[in-house]
Parts: structure tokens; sequence; C-alpha cells
């Protein structure tokens, strides 16, 4: 089997970097592509928040605000680890992580989805998003166990 697209998922978190070892090394053997995507929420979906946030200028400032530093925090995730890698490519999308990803799957025909999991025994939350991306997906997903 060759890979040429491999998309990481990531929310930031200690977790998802626990897959980083797997994505670069992946990368660096055959010379793939990285496709790194960060979900937003869609801020606006809630409504209004204590009445506060009636406005829909707020939700796009604060939107607006989520995205920049998302923006800002891919750049230095790519250019602190992933540096190695002969492409990284960066996306941003807005809305429920799953959707996105599988979404991404799609649009850039990526070969392989590789992803930091909760692990343990007692993990028992059939909801998560790798669970519905496992579920999904048109490819194949690695799935990096992280212990509960």
């Amino acid at each position: 089997m060759e890979f040429k697209k491999i998309l990481w998922p990531t929310d930031f978190s200690e977790n998802a970097a626990k897959a980083l070892p797997y994505v670069t090394s992946l990368s660096e053997k055959y010379g793939t592509e990285i496709h790194v995507l960060y979900v937003l929420e869609a801020w606006g979906q809630f409504g209004a928040w204590y009445g506060e946030y009636e406005d829909q200028k707020e939700i796009d400032r604060v939107q607006n605000w989520a995205k920049e530093t998302a923006e800002k925090r891919l750049s230095e995730l790519c250019e602190n680890h992933l540096s190695g890698c002969p492409l990284y490519i960066r996306h941003i999308a807005v809305g429920e992580p799953s959707e996105e990803i599988l979404k991404l799957i799609d649009q850039e025909k990526v070969d392989l989805v590789l992803m930091a999991t909760r692990g343990g025994k007692a993990h028992f939350d059939f909801g998560n998003v790798a669970d519905r991306v496992v579920k999904n997906a048109s490819v194949p997903v690695l799935t990096i166990p992280v212990p509960s």
C-alpha cells in the first residue's frame, strides 16, 4: 500500500500530540503530504449566551479571534514538529469535528487518517470523534491509543 496524503486531526491537546511520532515517521518513510486539521466550534449555533452575545457582530468577533489563534497555533505546531516532513498543509474548519474530518478526507483525497484516541479498559464513550471517524471513514484510520 502506498500513502501519498495523511490527515492528522488535532485539537492541540497532549493526547493529540501522542500521534506526532507516527505522523512524522510515516511522512518521512513514504514522502507523504501531511494535512493537519483543526476544527473550531461554530459559536453562532448556540444562540445567545447569558444575554451578552445576542449581537451577531460579537459572535463573529469571537469566532474570528478563535480562528486567528488556531492559525497561529497550527503554524507553530507545524514549524516546530513537522519540519522534517516533505510537505504539510494546514486546514481550519468550523463545525462538528468528526463531520469536518470526514469532509476533508474526500476533499483532499486523503489515503490515511492518523489520530490519537483515549484508551483504557473503562472507555465506553461511543460518541467520541475517533469512534465516529473510524466507523464512517472511506479510508483506513490508524488510531493511537492514549491511556486514560
